[in-house]
C-alpha cells in the first residue's frame, strides 16, 4: 500500500454520504478525518483512534458532542518510549500529537530520539538506513494504517538492519516484529460494532462516551530476538501476554 490519497478518501465517504447510509465506520484517525469532511449528521464510528479530543473530531471523551462516536487507543500516550528512532506517516492525522508526547518524555528523560517520516512502504529501508547510521538502536513504530497493511515488509526491513522494534500491532509481531505493546484490533473492531448497534437502534453519538481501550497485551517474538542476538529478560517474558517462539 502506498501513500494515502486523501481526495480519494473524500471521495469514498461522500458516496457513502450519497447512499444515505445509516451509519460509517471509520476505524482510526485517517479515515475518520475524511468521513467528518463529508458529512456532519450521519453517524461516524471508530476502533482505534489515536486522540479523537486532540483533533478535534469529538469534544471530549465523556460528552463526543456530535456525530462521531467510538474507541479511543489514546497512542498519544503509549508513545513516550525512549532511546529510541521513531517512525511516523506525516499522512496520518494523530501521529503530530503522538509526536509531542514523544518529544517531551525525550526532554524530560534527556534522551534522543530521533524522529523520521515514512509515507510509503518503499521509505522503509531508507528509514532504517538512517536509523542505523546515526548508531540508534531501537525504533518505534507509531501505528498507522500504512504499517499495519504494510506490517511484513517493515518487519523485514527492521531485521535487515538489525534493528530491534516496538510495533504498534501485534499482528506485526506475528509476522516478524521484535514486540508489541497494545490494545488488541480484533477486540476493538468488536467492541465497535457495539457503537453501531446502539446508533442503529436511534441512539445519538452524542449519547455515547468515547471509551478507552480496555487491555493491553504484550507480545514478544523470541525468534526474532534471536536472529538480533538479543537475550529477553525472563521477568520481561513472564509479563508477556503471548510469546512467539
Amino acid at each position: 500500500m502506498g501513500r494515502y490519497n486523501v481526495d480519494l478518501l473524500f471521495r469514498a465517504a461522500s458516496e457513502l454520504v450519497e447512499m444515505k447510509v445509516d451509519v460509517i465506520f471509520a476505524s482510526s484517525s485517517t479515515f475518520v478525518e475524511a468521513a467528518k469532511q463529508a458529512t456532519k449528521t450521519i453517524p461516524i464510528v471508530f476502533s482505534n483512534h489515536a486522540d479523537p479530543v486532540g483533533l478535534g473530531h469529538v469534544e471530549s471523551l465523556a460528552h463526543p458532542g456530535g456525530n462521531i462516536a467510538g474507541i479511543s487507543m489514546l497512542l498519544t500516550e503509549l508513545a513516550a518510549a525512549t532511546r529510541i528512532g521513531v517512525l511516523w506517516n506525516p499522512a496520518t492525522p494523530s501521529h503530530r500529537s503522538a509526536l509531542k508526547s514523544i518529544e517531551a518524555a525525550g526532554e524530560k528523560l534527556r534522551v534522543h530520539v530521533q524522529m523520521v517520516p515514512v509515507l510509503t512502504a518503499d521509505e522503509f529501508e531508507a528509514a532504517m538506513s538512517t536509523l542505523k547510521q546515526s548508531s540508534t538502536e531501537a525504533f518505534l513504530d507509531v501505528a498507522s494504517p500504512l504499517t499495519f497493511m504494510q506490517r511484513a515488509r517493515l518487519a523485514e526491513s527492521a531485521l535487515k538492519f538489525s534493528l530491534p522494534g516496538m510495533f504498534g500491532y501485534r499482528q506485526s509481531v506475528e509476522v516478524g516484529g521484535l514486540m508489541s505493546y497494545a490494545a488488541g484490533n480484533t477486540q476493538l473492531y468488536r467492541h465497535a460494532a457495539v457503537y453501531v448497534d446502539k446508533i442503529l437502534k436511534r441512539e445519538k453519538p452524542t449519547e455515547l462516551p468515547v471509551e478507552q481501550a480496555a487491555t493491553l497485551e504484550l507480545v514478544i517474538n523470541l525468534k526474532t530476538a534471536k536472529a538480533l542476538g538479543l537475550t529477553i529478560p525472563p521477568a520481561l517474558l513472564a509479563r508477556a501476554d503471548e510469546v512467539i517462539e
